[in-house]
């Protein structure tokens, strides 16, 4: 793994470009670390983990540095507790990871079936497999990576990026982070929340001058 990169200069490079494969990465990273804990292997990923980004004062290089130290002082029994205990507590869990709680103060709302529809027309459906909804943070985390570094250009281009990150993430994920914070379980998730808040902040940038 490498550090983020982004600077106070904030764009998108060319599609297939090296930054741009990066961005993905961090998209499905954090999809992953929101999904599930980590196991021995992406724990071991991290213990190797670049922590210096290659140009100083990069703006993610302080929470991506604090991710990776939490991500080294864990272990795969103490992360999956604190997981458990943020997300799957008995009856109701402490913090909700879906993006209907948030928008309409319930789960399975009208946000989920607008997301639902808007999944539809990029040609995208959920896994049937899995437990989560579609408006899981992991969901919208993982189809931003497609968006990014799939090759269907009439799908996964920039101004598809924008449209699902402005409806469909940029409109929730930050009172998801701050209700992780808040929880004094919160250890591992709450360096999660920290990078992923300043992550978010940094494509908001990217997208606000896009549109200029």
């Amino acid at each position: 793994m490498t550090a983020p990169t982004s600077t106070a200069q904030v764009s998108f490079a060319s599609p297939g470009d090296a930054e741009e494969l990066a961005r993905a990465e961090l998209y499905g990273l954090l999809a992953r670390l929101w999904l599930a804990p980590p196991d021995a292997e992406l724990l071991q990923q991290f213990r190797v983990a670049v922590t210096e980004a290659p140009e100083a004062g990069a703006l993610l290089e302080a929470p991506w540095q604090s991710l990776v130290g939490a991500l080294r002082a864990t272990t795969p029994a103490a992360a999956a507790g604190e997981f458990a205990a943020l997300f799957h507590g008995v009856g109701k869990p402490e913090v909700f990871a879906f993006g209907s709680y948030y928008l309409s103060g319930f789960l399975n709302e009208r946000p989920l079936a607008t997301l639902r529809d808007d999944l539809a027309a990029l040609g995208l459906t959920r896994d049937e497999t899995t437990l989560e909804t579609e408006d899981h943070v992991s969901y919208g985390l993982e189809v931003m990576r497609y968006l990014i570094g799939g090759d269907d250009v009439a799908v996964c281009n920039l101004e598809q990026q924008r449209r699902f990150f402005r409806t469909h993430l940029q409109t929730w994920v930050g009172q998801l982070c701050e209700a992780v914070n808040a929880s004094p379980n919160a250890v591992v998730w709450a360096a999660v929340a920290d990078f992923t808040r300043e992550f978010l902040k940094v494509e908001t940038q990217a997208f606000d001058m896009l549109e200029a």
